[in-house]
């Protein structure tokens, strides 16, 4: 990996997050605007993918490092809307667990593709975290106040891994760690995925 270009210190981020509880239904009995900012940091598997977005985006990094957290912002926010509707949307919660499987990947394996690809991924899985939302956020009142309250917590989240990255590289075993903890990042997200049928 080259040190300019790696990502952040998402390593010791990631390795602590992925302990917690997958996310699924986390609506917590809390109805205020208050619900909507912390409803990211709600469970593990929507906190670790966020911090990977802002990871993978240094990893990529030149015009990646804001197309790549702003695609998934943009996308969230349309599925946070679709999500507040109260849509159905077949699906989603495997979208959330390969988000989480294929950016531990790509951290993991150093992957630099082409940015636009990048972009459209990400995009894809910013829609499904969004839907979650914004479908577990329904009994908010004000849904503009709600919306804007998870995406302002995802684009800070998205800022940890995009500047932690950036620490982690500069430490004697930087680039180890970073890739050690997009392992852990993926291996969570098989478990994510194999959950439902264990379950």
């Amino acid at each position: 990996m080259d040190k300019d270009k790696t990502p952040p210190r998402v390593a010791m981020v990631l390795a602590s997050l992925a302990a917690a509880a997958p996310a699924q239904a986390h609506t917590a009995g809390n109805p205020g605007v208050l619900a909507a900012w912390l409803h990211p940091l709600s469970g593990a598997d929507h906190l670790v993918a966020m911090v990977a977005v802002g990871a993978w985006s240094a990893l990529l990094g030149r015009r990646a490092i804001l197309a790549v957290p702003g695609a998934f912002l943009l996308m969230m926010c349309m599925g946070g809307v679709v999500g507040l509707q109260l849509v159905d949307v077949p699906g989603a919660e495997v979208g959330v667990a390969l988000s989480v499987l294929l950016l531990g990947l790509a951290i993991a394996l150093g992957e630099r593709v082409p940015w636009p690809v990048a972009v459209g991924a990400v995009g894809i899985f910013g829609f499904c975290h969004g839907y979650l939302h914004g479908y577990e956020l329904t009994v908010i009142e004000s849904p503009v106040l709600a919306t804007i309250g998870f995406l302002t917590t995802t684009a800070i989240l998205h800022v940890a891994g995009l500047f932690g990255a950036g620490l982690a590289v500069r430490l004697r075993a930087g680039c180890w760690l970073l890739q050690a903890c997009g392992w852990f990042a993926a291996i969570f997200g098989v478990w994510l995925l194999a959950a439902p049928a264990v379950g």
